[in-house]
């Protein structure tokens, strides 16, 4: 465990992962009870709020690796809360549907803004603009580095 020194040299980069394992631990307890993780809930948002999706494009969308994506979908499958058909188009894509199931659970999930407002309510707007901002451009320069190396 990190000293109180330590812990108020930490760079923006540690804070910012520090914030995101918080919020997504919160998020893991509290999908616990539907037998679900954040990134099968992220899955299933999309579908519930974009509709259907061919699973190449939701990956693109939800920044997740193929093989990431496709261990998270055969778990949803397996569960009965999706559904993988070919796409009408080009047979070798798989569409993403949720099933009934899927939306009965949906509708049953807790809102999880919760933990937005938990972590930023009272913060100044012009504080979390800049927030965003700064780490908008931090991550498109980090994103523009990786595709030259």
């Amino acid at each position: 465990m990190q000293d109180e020194r330590d812990v108020e040299h930490l760079t923006v980069g540690a804070w910012t992962k520090r914030c995101y394992f918080a919020g997504r631990a919160l998020m893991d307890a509290t999908l616990r009870p539907y037998d679900l993780g954040s990134t099968q809930w992220y899955v299933l948002w999309h579908l519930a709020n974009a509709g259907p999706a061919v699973q190449r494009d939701l990956g693109r969308a939800l920044e997740l690796e193929r093989a990431t994506l496709s261990g998270i979908i055969a778990t949803l499958v397996r569960k009965g809360l999706v559904q993988q058909t070919s796409d009408g188009e080009d047979q070798r894509q798989r569409l993403l549907t949720l099933t009934s199931s899927g939306e009965a659970l949906w509708r049953e999930l807790p809102d999880l803004s919760f933990i937005h407002q938990a972590a930023f309510d009272g913060i100044d707007e012009a504080d979390l603009a800049a927030t965003m901002r700064v780490l908008r451009l931090a991550t498109g320069r980090l994103q523009t580095l990786s595709r030259k190396v």
